[in-house]
């Protein structure tokens, strides 16, 4: 069958469109359109036909192809598979299956996706704000998108203040707001908004905007009038219009009713506000949750049939939410999916969601800079049919970034300096903290989590430093306010153990770009750092608190990297990791008994065993106490004269930890009980590797080492073990064993 559905000059034939139409749209959500390719022109197909669409499938099976992007930040237009994006945050599409997407960071553009894989600039160009067509219009970090009924685009212009209007030939005016950032009703060239990310528009043309920093919900009448519907300071409060409250809403969409659904962000909530003046709270994650399957929705999009798809950036995941408020994962961690054309793809930050006129469901992923399909996987049940003739194809996988490359620059030269993040910048200071190590928690896990960056080591209160030239990307870009982990995130660099904006006295650093918001008694109780806000190198983002370093993620293109890649100032490394004891283990646990001088006596019937290897690093100029974790760790079975046995000619490096798992659970498997560092709570910090188990390339999976198919006799077992830069481990290597 899927043969069959061909075209001829462009042209497809409406007996097989039929089909087409039937077999996906039975499979229960509408999605031939988006099966390998199927081109969104023929999505309009079920409404040409008189085919009712069928109901939304809860917790279909997933495939994500790439639709645009090639991954690097940067901008270029031209085929899908080049075409590079800065920041794409909003997107909607058209009739025709054309994709809209605004795309912020260092682009400031509107861009269009044809169906035929085309990327080209509708408007925009520069950071700026300015009316006019094309190239002339300027936008400030350009956010959601909707469109009306006559195509005409309407964008939440952020850091302007703004909602604009865009037609479908280019050309840009101001529908209300820009200037200065505050709260105003009126008329649209006297309102005023602080930093609207989301935007919908309704068949009566009415336009409403959810005005983020404002923490409400505005409607924009046809005749310009701009009026709150529901909101005023930051809450969490169900009930009337008037005493409703929300935190950071980000998106909002509108059923045909007049009902609209919000993204209300920093309170992990889908609010619902009916016509007849009433807010509630449709999807929301249990108050106690450890692991909230909702947590920071900021995407929206609603099927013909009420059900909603959100974007969760929190752990990057797009969810089901049902017209009663049941949630259901869709992809992310825990859901089984599969990638289609890219290889192990996960979304970063899935900040917004489209649905074509039959359901087929697009994602952009503001941090990747990339544009997804989700479509059903071929061996579910909603693969009826998978035409393979795809304007809308799917592009190669996303390359990844060069070591070095930031998202808001080119990669340093070799010799270049990188700065550091404290003062002075260009002069090294003391790393305490490698990424891959095991992290706890503070209720008593000392194998929490992996730790995913870089520390450097500080006093309290000392002024934390930007260390790259970015522009914030992500709505709510800092957390945890007075905690050892708050933290903000700008875009391809996180900084973490800091007072945001303020000094060790808590008083703001720069209220132009930290908004600090009071309690009810006018004590300092959250800092806002707005979509949109320039960092530059040198700039002070905070202070060290109580946690004495600064912990740097780094993930550009939404890939977490080695900040090691960076070449930071004086920073060198010609210390060869320790080993201080090697342990084969049974499968309870138990370690095989070693008499000092002697060799382990191994009983060939003992496999599978683990082996458990006691390690640490260290850097130049580290103190003599402190230890670092292994980058690679593995081993090597060998005769007693060292001559490797088949198989073990090089190492099994089974743990690198050049891109970690997505589950924190993993941690388990790259370390053995007793491992842990004094920060949480352990006596000791002890590294203790399970190089039998395989944790590198984002997998994490147990094995085992069988001693059952060795001869008796004497081996050794030698361990590899090395840091970053490539320094190994010479002493304390072998383990001397005897099979039996």
């Amino acid at each position: 069958m899927r043969s069959q559905v061909t075209s001829l000059n462009g042209k497809y034939t409406k007996p097989l469109l039929i089909a087409a139409a039937i077999g996906a749209l039975g499979a229960g959500g509408a999605w031939y359109a988006l099966q390998r390719g199927a081109p969104p022109s023929v999505a309009g197909v079920a409404a040409l036909v008189g085919i009712k669409p069928q109901p939304t499938v809860l917790g279909w099976p997933v495939s994500i192809g790439t639709v645009a992007g090639n991954g690097s930040a940067g901008f270029a237009d031209g085929g899908a598979a080049q075409a590079r994006f800065s920041d794409p945050f909003g997107m909607v599409v058209d009739r025709d299956g054309n994709l809209f997407v605004a795309d912020a960071g260092e682009n400031n553009r509107i861009r269009k996706i044809t169906p035929g894989g085309v990327v080209s600039t509708l408007a925009g160009g520069k950071e700026g704000f300015a009316d006019g067509s094309g190239a002339t219009a300027a936008f400030h970090t350009p956010s959601g998108l909707a469109i009306d009924g006559a195509g005409n685009l309407y964008v939440a212009d952020t850091g302007n203040n703004a909602i604009r209007k865009v037609t479908p030939q280019g050309a840009v005016s101001t529908l209300a707001g820009g200037g200065v950032a505050g709260y105003l009703d009126g008329k649209a060239d006297v309102a005023i908004f602080n930093g609207p990310v989301g935007v919908a528009v309704d068949q009566a043309g009415v336009v409403y905007v959810a005005d983020t920093y404002n923490d409400r919900i505005r409607a924009i009448a046809p005749d310009g009038m701009v009026t709150t519907l529901a909101g005023g300071a930051p809450g969490y409060v169900d009930g009337p219009f008037a005493g409703a409250r929300f935190d950071t809403p980000t998106s909002v969409v509108v059923d045909a009713k007049g009902t609209l659904y919000v993204a209300d962000t920093s309170n992990g909530a889908v609010r619902k506000l009916t016509p007849d003046g009433q807010v509630s709270t449709l999807a929301k994650a249990p108050e106690d949750a450890e692991k909230p399957l909702l947590r920071r929705p900021v995407a929206l999009a609603l099927t013909h049939d009420g059900f909603l798809y959100v974007g969760d950036i929190w752990r990057g995941r797009i969810l089901q939410v049902t017209p009663d408020g049941l949630l259901q994962g869709l992809t992310g961690i825990g859901v089984d999916i599969e990638v289609g054309d890219d290889r192990a793809l996960r979304l970063s930050r899935p900040s917004a969601i489209a649905l074509d006129r039959a359901g087929g469901l697009y994602v952009s992923d503001a941090v990747r800079r990339t544009v997804h399909r989700v479509s059903p996987r071929r061996d579910g049940a909603s693969a009826v049919l998978a035409p393979k003739a795809a304007p809308l194809v799917a592009t190669a996988a996303p390359a990844a970034a060069p070591p070095g490359v930031l998202a808001s620059g080119p990669a340093p030269a070799a010799a270049a300096r990188f700065p550091w993040p404290f003062k002075p910048q260009d002069q090294r200071h003391e790393v305490v903290g490698t990424i891959g190590e095991v992290r706890g928690s503070y209720n008593g896990e000392s194998r929490h989590h992996f730790h995913s960056g870089l520390d450097v080591q500080a006093d309290m209160g000392v002024p934390v430093l930007a260390v790259a030239d970015e522009k914030v990307s992500s709505p709510v870009a800092n957390w945890a306010f007075g905690e050892v982990g708050e933290g903000m995130s700008i875009d391809g660099m996180a900084y973490i153990h800091m007072r945001v904006g303020r000094t060790g006295k808590d008083a703001p650093l720069d209220p132009a770009r930290f908004i600090m918001l009071n309690n009810e008694k006018g004590k300092p109780a959250r800092m806002r750092v707005r979509r949109g806000t320039r960092f530059h190198v040198g700039d002070a983002l905070g202070t060290v608190n109580r946690m004495y370093h600064v912990h740097l993620v780094y993930q550009p293109g939404g890939v977490e990297a080695n900040p090691l890649v960076l070449p930071f100032t004086g920073f060198t490394d010609q210390v060869a990791p320790r080993i201080d004891k090697i342990q084969l283990v049974d499968a309870a646990g138990t370690a095989l008994v070693r008499k000092p001088g002697k060799r382990v006596m191994v009983a060939r019937g003992a496999g599978p065993l683990g082996i458990v290897v006691d390690a640490y690093d260290q850097a130049d100029g580290n103190a003599a106490r402190r230890k670092l974790g292994l980058y690679k760790v593995g081993y090597q079975v060998l005769q007693a004269d060292g001559t490797p046995l088949a198989g073990f000619a090089a190492p099994l490096v089974n743990i690198e930890f050049n891109k970690l798992p997505p589950d924190p659970e993993s941690v388990k498997l790259a370390y053995a009980d007793n491992s842990g560092i004094t920060v949480y709570g352990s006596a000791t910090t002890r590294f203790l590797y399970v190089v039998t188990n395989t944790v590198r390339d984002g997998v994490a999976k147990t094995g085992g080492w069988d001693p059952a198919a060795l001869a008796p006799g004497d081996y050794l077992i030698r361990i590899f073990a090395a840091d970053y830069v490539g320094n190994q481990a010479q002493s304390g290597r072998d383990l001397p064993i005897t099979v039996e």
